[in-house]
């Protein structure tokens, strides 16, 4: 009697083992999001920076490990959903609040709830715009995403850490308007770059490779120095991004222009 047992025995469908993966990444950042916290509360702040960052890497990956395995699925983008209001709204928001936003009596807290607040609406308009069809519109992003906001937020801590210049004198008025800006950002409709449909010409591949390399050889190094300049550089791109958006509607916008002229005539 000849029985196929590799066919009869399947602990886990291919399917949904192939699903596993992006969703395993999802929860490693959620629970680094979740040890940021704790670092914070024991004014292991370095440690903090480095888990959210961790964190914001991972969460760059395992989307696009999901498209690219084609495992995506609808629990995989609520995970992610779920973790990105951990990893990016509160746990930055309590960094800061520890750091620094507690010796601001209530208004420190209130701009603490502010920001989960706003990074909260963030993500629930950017689940519900992600469901329209794709388009160029696919390589911005509405408002500032939440992972670069909670580095954005970040900045004067990782400033302080970076040796570069002391904020001692200011903090309070820095703090202050991170908390206050950063949010604005992410709940405005300001085009971002989400550069998910870059081609790169196989020539360049090499190139990107050795610059992605440096980068992070870099960031091993001086962590605080470039995680700073990569903040800053960030700030200065969004209007360039705005610039970059615009000019690209309207060239969308004329175009549909002409081609209903062109249907017009023809009738």
């Amino acid at each position: 009697m000849n029985i196929n047992l590799h066919n009869k025995i399947k602990i886990v469908p291919e399917k949904k083992a192939r699903a596993l993966l992006p969703n395993i990444l999802t929860i490693i950042g959620v629970c680094i999001g979740l040890s940021s916290i704790k670092f914070a509360l024991d004014a292991k702040f370095e440690l903090s920076i480095i888990a959210i960052t961790f964190a914001a890497i991972i969460d760059g990956l395992d989307g696009r490990v999901a498209r690219l395995i084609k495992a995506t699925s609808k629990v995989g983008k609520e995970l992610d959903s779920l973790t990105d209001a951990i990893s990016f709204g509160v746990a930055p928001a309590f960094i800061m609040y520890f750091w620094h936003a507690n010796q601001m009596g209530k208004l420190g807290w209130f701009l603490s709830l502010t920001y989960v607040v706003c990074v909260v609406l963030r993500l629930a308009r950017f689940n519900i715009s992600s469901n329209q069809n794709s388009s160029w519109k696919d390589n911005f992003f509405e408002g500032v995403p939440s992972p670069a906001g909670a580095i954005l937020l970040l900045l004067p801590l990782i400033l302080d850490r970076s040796d570069f210049y002391s904020i001692d004198i200011y903090k309070s008025q820095i703090v202050s308007a991170m908390f206050i800006i950063i949010p604005l950002l992410m709940v405005s409709k300001i085009p971002t770059y989400a550069l998910k449909k870059i081609v790169i010409p196989r020539k360049a591949t090499r190139l990107l490779l050795f610059g992605i390399a440096i980068y992070f050889g870099l960031l091993i190094i001086f962590t605080f120095q470039v995680l700073f300049i990569s903040g800053a550089i960030y700030i200065l791109l969004i209007p360039i991004s705005a610039f970059h958006y615009k000019k690209i509607f309207n060239k969308h916008k004329n175009s549909d222009y002409i081609e209903d002229e062109d249907e017009e005539d023809m009738l």
